[in-house]
């Protein structure tokens, strides 16, 4: 005899089956509308013209189709989506970033070539010098425009200017202006955009533009497609040619006219690093000082959170539990707030550090605008930001060394010193070394100290992208994509990138120094 569920009268197994095929049909369901949803933004991006989002969420869509569909793969779900974040948030951007290294994508050269052709294919130039003043006359709910150059003068026909589509309209030549009274300004500023989309036709065939805010010229179209691709300037009488090699439409005395679009340069970005004297002198200033700075805050930061560490295990110190708690509480402050309170302690006329300074010694160092003090006081607020965490870790590793260590050093003579750097320091460098390579990478791009602090000023002199002497490479790069007014996101991208290899094979040199196989 069956035991029944007591809601639905049916055996207990069945009721399971029907659970378990409900919730299969859900999951599949769910799937399903997973895999529309993507293929949805697979063609929106096709039809924008983004491929590469395009090809990423196709790929995306396929795998989650074949992972959750084949039982042979069953193992693989649980774990597709942390894969599928890792392609979208982390694998795509860094293919992007190389891909956009080897491009001149900028500012300058930033739509493709068949939006750049349309913009001048749409741009006008006035014929000649006469010009129609343009006034507003209300017919009802509709409006008549007269045009008066002084010698002659048009009216239209009364006109839907709630209207705004392109259209071509004729105009009749008149002797007297329309009854009633003109339209104030106001109404004129208001239908700019419908009247901007006016062709006014004269009866001798001449077609009017709005060519500013009261007037409708003669306007031509500056630019004729010719058979080969190349564009005919009728207002300088001169051909432009698309030179696919550099992204500009380039005239016959090598002008080129912007804007441009993204092309293929090669390893163009990475040689100007290396062989651009303007670029290649902040750059390797940068360099050296990016590494000397992630070395620096390493040691020092290790060097204060070891001895205190040290201190803190002293036996004859009384209240631990109190110093631990002040000691650590720089880590539990936002390291964007201490900073701030730092930047404005550093002041260079009314902040803390200066006051005490003058007042002791009748100086005031120029923190913010001398490199060195610059640099120096990075190094002191970093090192005030990272020392805790270096406390924590060596009270931890201190605490798992044997205490018969130190009672037989005490038995051999040894002191405090001797402890500290023949027991201590040596037993726990080994365990160390990995989270100190973790700090450096993580110093390396310390973006957020150097952006809210010093900005990276002062400025290198004589470099033709915004470098400055306490810039890293990281907030270096951020200044050339963001701040530099060509916005050279091509050269951007290329440091980028050999940032990337270089935080790659630290962690790389960190994964052995764990002895983790790789």
């Amino acid at each position: 005899m069956y035991t029944t569920n007591a809601s639905r009268g049916l055996p207990r197994h069945r009721s399971r089956h029907l659970t378990e095929r409900y919730t299969r049909w859900a999951l599949r369901c769910a799937i399903a509308f997973m895999v529309i949803a993507l293929l949805w933004l697979v063609l929106a991006f096709h039809l924008n013209g983004q491929w590469m989002f395009a090809l990423l969420f196709l790929v995306l869509g396929a795998s989650l189709g074949v992972v959750f569909t084949k039982r042979t793969l069953m193992s693989h779900r649980y774990i597709f989506p942390a894969v599928a974040g890792l392609g979208v948030f982390v694998i795509f951007p860094l293919l992007y970033t190389i891909g956009i290294s080897f491009s001149n994508y900028s500012s300058s050269n930033l739509l493709s070539e068949e939006r750049v052709r349309g913009q001048l294919l749409s741009q006008s130039y006035q014929e000649d010098d006469a010009a129609f003043d343009l006034t507003l006359y209300q017919e009802g709910d509709l409006t008549r425009l007269l045009l008066d150059s002084g010698s002659q003068r048009f009216k239209t026909s009364p006109l839907n200017l709630d209207n705004r589509e392109s259209r071509q309209i004729g105009i009749q030549a008149v002797t007297e202006p329309p009854a009633g009274e003109a339209l104030p300004m106001r109404e004129l500023v208001q239908a700019r955009s419908a009247l901007q989309g006016l062709r006014l036709l004269t009866p001798d065939g001449t077609e009017l533009r709005m060519a500013g805010i009261r007037q409708f010229a003669p306007m031509l179209d500056r630019y004729d497609v010719l058979e080969d691709g190349s564009l005919y300037d009728r207002r300088d009488d001169r051909v432009l040619t698309p030179d696919h090699t550099i992204g500009f439409f380039v005239t016959d005395d090598g002008e080129q006219i912007t804007p441009g679009w993204p092309v293929n340069v090669g390893f163009a970005n990475y040689t100007k690093i290396f062989t651009d004297p303007d670029i290649r002198g902040p750059f390797m200033q940068i360099f050296v000082w990016t590494f000397v700075f992630a070395a620096l805050t390493v040691v020092f930061t290790l060097a204060v959170g070891f001895v205190l560490a040290s201190l803190l295990q002293w036996d004859q110190l009384k209240g631990k539990a109190v110093y631990r708690t002040l000691l650590i509480l720089p880590y539990a402050v936002p390291a964007f707030i201490s900073i701030l309170i730092f930047k404005g302690m550093f002041n260079q006329h009314f902040g803390e550090v200066n006051m005490i300074l003058d007042s002791l010694f009748g100086v005031r160092p120029e923190w913010f605008t001398d490199p060195w003090l610059a640099r120096s006081m990075l190094l002191i607020v970093n090192t005030w930001l990272g020392y805790p965490y270096m406390l924590l870790l060596c009270m931890g590793l201190i605490q798992a060394i044997p205490q018969d260590l130190y009672e037989a050093s005490a038995v051999d003579g040894g002191g405090p010193i001797t402890n500290l750097f023949k027991i201590t320091l040596p037993l726990i460098i080994k365990p160390l070394t990995p989270l100190l390579i973790a700090a450096f990478a993580f110093n390396f791009n310390n973006f957020v100290l150097i952006a809210l602090l010093t900005g990276g000023n002062p400025d290198i002199l004589g470099a033709s992208t915004p470098a400055g002497t306490t810039d890293l490479l990281v907030s270096y790069t951020y200044r050339i994509a963001f701040q530099d007014a060509g916005q050279n996101f091509g050269l951007a991208a290329a440091i980028a990138t050999l940032i990337f290899l270089l935080v790659a094979g630290m962690s790389m040199l960190n994964l052995r120094l764990s002895k983790v196989k790789v």
